[in-house]
């Protein structure tokens, strides 16, 4: 596991903070970090299926992606669905199609598709726990934490989807350095689970970054680093709401 996290913790600029831990381990907090964690898992399935969207493929591949996330979206925000009507569904069926003259658009569909897929299967996994442990599904609205990078995208390309890019290795850096720190302190079911999420999501945010310096075709360095300092401040300074990806506990 160290050998996993290692370049995890070089890419990040600060640890989670052991106030955050203490508060997320409570058992008072397990629905929050549970539905929480149900909507993070759509959310990273929905950033990706946007980027191929925008940037990769044809009309009709756009269409399909859509109705690929569509049932984990009624489910989410509708209350559409349960567990048996989701089995299975994280696996897409028909062809996506890359758009004519996009030079990186295969490297991006192939893993941003299998990132989406695995989002998925989490999220479905996230609703067994959740009815092993009789935690009912409520909507909670987003945090601050990936809507305070956001703001500082570029808004010219290719630098607008270098930045998204970016952003997106941290934010998945950053769940798999939470599971880690906070799964020793779970049951041992879910303990077990976030201990299984390491290696995906490690190569998710691998993924990222990779595809941010393919695309850009120059060094990101500086770029990296403002987005760690702004991700850092995010965790690190106070947070009234608190979320899977909050800040320090107030």
């Amino acid at each position: 596991m160290q050998q996993l996290l290692a370049p995890i913790y070089r890419f990040l600029k600060c640890e989670t903070p052991d106030s955050w831990i203490k508060k997320a381990s409570h058992s008072d907090n397990l629905s929050v970090i549970l539905r929480d964690h149900l909507l993070c898992e759509l959310k990273a399935a929905q950033s990706a299926m946007f980027l191929i969207r925008k940037y990769a493929v044809d009309k009709e591949s756009a269409n399909r992606l859509t109705e690929w996330v569509k049932p984990y979206e009624e489910f989410a925000y509708k209350r559409i669905g349960d567990l048996s009507s989701l089995k299975g569904k994280s696996n897409i069926t028909k062809q996506v199609i890359v758009r004519e003259n996009c030079p990186y658009g295969q490297d991006l569909v192939d893993k941003m598709v299998l990132l989406i897929k695995e989002e998925l299967h989490h999220f479905y996994q996230v609703m067994e726990l959740m009815e092993k442990k009789n935690v009912p599904y409520e909507l909670l609205e987003a945090g601050r934490y990936a809507k305070g990078m956001m703001k500082h995208v570029k808004t010219f390309e290719p630098d607008a989807l270098v930045d998204k890019l970016i952003i997106g290795a941290f934010i998945e850096a950053r769940s798999c350095e939470r599971f880690a720190k906070l799964a020793p302190h779970l049951d041992a079911d879910l303990e077990k689970f976030y201990i299984s999420l390491l290696r995906s999501e490690a190569r998710h945010y691998q993924d990222y970054l990779s595809l941010a310096e393919s695309i850009s075709g120059k060094d990101i360095s500086e770029r990296v680093a403002f987005f760690a300092t702004v991700e850092a401040d995010l965790i690190l300074l106070p947070d009234e709401d608190f979320k899977f990806h909050s800040g320090l506990p107030v």
